[in-house]
């Protein structure tokens, strides 16, 4: 079993703790301390993805991607969804403005990004094609908000 990593400033189960501030922050800032994090982000902006699709874009295992969408969500700013056997998932977008104005400016900054721009080509060739990946047959195309 694979130790999860703990979000700082969290309470038990992964609830941030209230409040402003610096330490408000901290799970914030730490959440987008990881390059495939902020891959992960990327993806998901604006849409709502199956992570079977993350997993095929980003060319990592199903386990290490959920670890880190676990931790998107215990840092509050990463919904998801269960469909049948699919997880969905999407931004949520933090209700303190700084976190907000904080993680939108990430967002749109990976936006500019030449291998994050890679991700978004590879999400889109994968939703148009999906026989091309073994593991998207079936699985549900993302939907875009």
């Amino acid at each position: 079993m694979v130790p999860r990593e703990p979000v700082p400033g969290t309470r038990a189960r992964g609830i941030p703790s209230s409040g402003t501030g610096p330490s408000a922050l901290a799970p914030l800032f730490a959440a987008l301390a990881d390059p495939t994090r902020l891959r992960l982000l990327n993806l998901i902006a604006g849409r709502e993805v199956c992570v079977c699709y993350l997993v095929e874009i980003l060319r990592q295992s199903q386990p290490k991607i959920s670890r880190h969408l676990a931790y998107l969500r215990r840092a509050g700013i990463v919904l998801a969804r269960r469909e049948g056997k699919w997880m969905h998932y999407r931004i949520r977008h933090p209700r303190d403005p700084v976190a907000a104005a904080i993680l939108s400016t990430v967002l749109d900054s990976l936006q500019e990004n030449p291998a994050m721009q890679a991700d978004l080509t590879r999400l889109s060739r994968a939703c148009c094609q999906p026989q091309r990946f073994v593991a998207l047959q079936r699985a549900p195309a993302p939907t875009v908000f």
